[in-house]
């Protein structure tokens, strides 16, 4: 599927969950290279830039936004803290899932799906919990826990429905995702990066405690980073399987997460497995530094007021 310069006039690419954190950039991306970009939003200029109303959840309703589609960039934002409480995610996620795929199918153009998934699928800890060396893609211990539940059935099924149905789909397991941001809040990636300084929010306190528990560290990649990777995957002929986007890990306390854990020799910073994406001759632009930096002075031009008042005490 490798573009060159004349092919991105005429490729094109579906991004659903165009609104989030790496759906957003992912369009903005794809349209600085000249491709052409089908964006889906659930709610609803630029002559390459094509919205189309999409419900996860409605049979269907992605048949239009992939008709004539080269490849697609399917993930889902994270949830709210009212849905995270609320909503029943398992079943639907798994519908989403079938429904995307199945739209897929159906255009008869599409050669390749790049499911981001999460590294909240992922655990440091073997059955016994004991700590792993290594973390790859394959260290997935069932984990009693709503939101990772989901995100684990989501992807297994996309793989179970595409392997079925001979469909291309290669997975992008996403770390902490942090750098300049285009949408209107921050996401959940952004709020547990920006904890340690705003303390704001049990909801974000309980997902960083939970990467903290599985974890003990936290894996981070900047936000082109990622698109860059999704795009690499998309059209690196080899690719196939899971791949695992993290330049490199952070200990809590280099966060600056200060009396987190009252135990502090139970932190320990986990290494993640990257060969894999490397061997493709998949290059990071971003180092950590160049992660947290921008984030902090992206969150402070944009006037969030929590982390606004917390800078100037």
């Amino acid at each position: 599927m490798e573009s060159n310069g004349d092919d991105r006039k005429t490729t094109t690419y579906c991004v659903t969950g165009a609104n989030g954190d790496i759906g957003s950039w992912l369009v903005k991306f794809l349209l600085e290279r000249g491709y052409i970009v089908h964006a889906t939003l659930r709610d609803l200029g630029n002559e390459r830039l094509i919205l189309f109303r999409a419900d996860l959840q409605d049979d269907g309703s992605f048949d239009g936004a992939l008709k004539g589609c080269d490849g697609v960039f399917h993930g889902v934002r994270y949830l709210t803290k009212s849905q995270y409480v609320q909503s029943k995610v398992v079943d639907p996620a798994i519908k989403a899932v079938r429904n995307v795929l199945g739209s897929c199918l159906l255009s008869k153009s599409v050669k390749r799906v790049v499911f981001t998934s999460s590294i909240s699928s992922l655990k440091a800890k073997d059955e016994n919990e004991r700590w792993r060396s290594i973390v790859d893609q394959i260290c997935k211990t069932p984990i009693d826990h709503i939101y990772v539940q989901s995100k684990l059935v989501s992807e297994e099924e996309a793989f179970r429905y595409a392997k079925e149905r001979g469909l291309d789909l290669v997975s992008v397991i996403r770390t902490t995702v942090s750098g300049p941001f285009l949408t209107p809040s921050l996401s959940s990636s952004l709020q547990v990066l920006l904890y340690p300084i705003t303390g704001a929010c049990v909801f974000v306190y309980d997902i960083l405690s939970g990467v903290n528990k599985r974890m003990g560290s936290i894996g981070l990649a900047h936000i082109q980073d990622i698109c860059m990777a999704h795009l690499f995957l998309m059209e690196e002929p080899k690719s196939e399987g899971q791949y695992i986007c993290c330049v490199d890990s952070i200990d809590m306390h280099d966060l600056m997460l200060i009396n987190f854990c009252k135990d502090q020799s139970l932190i320990k910073a986990y290494v993640f497995f990257k060969k894999k994406l490397r061997e493709l001759r998949f290059e990071y632009r971003y180092g950590i530094e160049e992660i947290i930096h921008p984030t902090i002075d992206a969150s402070i031009s944009f006037r969030f007021p929590t982390l606004n008042h917390k800078l100037k005490q």
